[in-house]
Formats: C-alpha cells, sequence, structure tokens
C-alpha cells in the first residue's frame, strides 16, 4: 500500500508532522495547543547551524541559549531574554534553513512568521513589539556573525556590537543542550510571570 494510503487508514494527513511528545500538527495551520517546550527543546538541540556546514556541531538549540543568555547579561527584561530563547523555535517544526536559501521562499517565510506570532503568544501571552523584534534581530545577527567567526574565520559584515557574554562556541551533548533549555525557559518564564503580577 502507498505511503499515503497508510497513513490515511490511520487517520493521519501527510501534512502533518508528529513530534517528540507526539504531537500531530500541521506547520502550516498551527493551533497554540500544538506548541510544547520539551518538543521545541529537543528538536533544536539535535538541530545544526550553517547547515552543517561548521567544522563542529553546535546546534540551533546552543545558538539560542547564547541569545538568551546575550540578552540577560544586556540587562534586558525576562521577557525580552525568554523572546531571545523562541526566536528560532518555528525552526523545530519547519526546519532550519540558510539565510540565502530562505530569502527566496516566500511561503516558508510566511509560515515562520505565523509559527513565531503563535508561539510568542503561547510562552510569552502576545507577539513582539517592533521594538522587541528588532531587539531580538541584533543579538540574532550579533551572534551569527562571532558563531562564523569562531567556526569559519570569515566576517559576515564590517563590524558587530560587541558581546557583553561570551559564549562556549563547542560541541556539547545535545541532552545537556535539551536540559539548558528547558532549565532557561522554566526560569525565565517565572521571572516574567511575576514582573506581570
Amino acid at each position: 500500500m502507498a505511503a499515503d494510503g497508510f497513513l490515511q487508514d490511520k487517520g493521519k494527513k501527510m501534512s502533518e508532522i508528529i513530534t517528540y511528545t507526539k504531537i500531530h500538527m500541521d506547520p502550516f495551520a498551527p493551533k497554540p495547543e500544538d506548541f510544547c517546550i520539551a518538543d521545541i527543546a529537543h528538536a533544536l538541540s539535535l538541530m545544526t547551524r550553517a547547515n552543517g556546514h561548521f567544522p563542529i556541531f553546535y546546534s540551533v538549540g546552543q545558538h539560542c541559549i547564547a541569545c538568551c543568555k546575550e540578552a540577560a547579561a544586556r540587562g534586558y527584561p525576562p521577557r525580552l531574554s525568554l523572546a531571545c530563547l523562541l526566536h528560532d523555535a518555528g525552526e523545530a517544526y519547519l526546519s532550519d534553513l540558510t539565510r540565502p536559501v530562505k530569502q527566496h521562499l516566500d511561503a516558508y517565510c510566511a509560515a515562520e512568521e505565523r509559527l513565531l506570532d503563535l508561539l510568542y503568544a503561547r510562552f510569552l501571552g502576545a507577539a513582539l513589539s517592533p521594538q522587541e523584534k528588532q531587539a531580538v534581530a541584533k543579538i540574532d545577527d550579533t551572534m551569527l556573525y562571532y558563531e562564523f567567526l569562531e567556526m569559519t574565520g570569515e566576517r559576515l559584515s564590517d563590524c558587530a556590537e560587541t558581546l557583553a557574554e561570551v559564549p562556549r562556541f563547542v560541541t556539547e551533548p545535545f541532552t545537556d543542550t535539551e536540559k539548558e533549555y528547558n532549565r532557561l525557559y522554566g526560569l525565565l518564564s517565572a521571572q516574567a510571570a511575576k514582573i506581570q503580577d
């Protein structure tokens, strides 16, 4: 029997993915209840940066943790540090694409933006403001610059902001990254909730 027939017999759709925690979801028609931090932490800890072209394994999860810690080191509020932790969470459902590829895929970009807005609403209570998006993008770009400088010796731009906290650009066991991602999420969520109360 064809794969699509098998899946239809089981009540599944080819448009769905099955997450680490066994949630069935359509990345192009997500619902807030589809998102689970355990899924995001697990998937991002196994996903490589730079499409696998760094000389060592360095995960998207490590990148997100580094961005989160950079935001905290700059004195940003917990909500913004949490946004930095989550800024690539859509890739847990869509996969990571390099920027030169992504810029040519309008449907992917629209889906990623829709996912991120829902993810931020689910885990932060509301989508990011334009100012928050700008702050997250600046940290993301700065971290990207230093990752490439460290891993390849390449400078992606003429200048970059100085990092407040220099991360360790090393290979870590994915389970360590996964645990740290979950720990930071719990810590920052509690801090952000206290500020809102």
